[in-house]
């Protein structure tokens, strides 16, 4: 359970800079797509190396849109 923990902290922690450069990028550019994607293999590949099983596959994917949106908070400039 604490892997689990560690995951979904990481995939939220992970992805609040991305939020925020993803805000700042045009809306469905190129930079936009990758900075929502780019997170997404480093989350797998540790989830995969810490051997987590992919029932809470959910609830990594809701930690990185929650980073998403709170990084995208973060950004005043629009």
């Amino acid at each position: 359970m604490f892997t689990v923990l560690e995951i979904t902290l990481l995939a939220f922690v992970l992805n609040i800079p991305f939020g925020y450069f993803r805000k700042k990028a045009g809306k469905f550019s190129v930079k936009w797509w990758l900075y929502i994607h780019i997170p997404v293999p480093l989350v797998i590949a540790v989830r995969i190396a810490l051997q987590a099983d992919y029932i809470y596959i959910p609830v990594f994917i809701l930690a990185a849109v929650a980073g998403q949106f709170l990084g995208g908070k973060l950004s005043f400039n629009r």
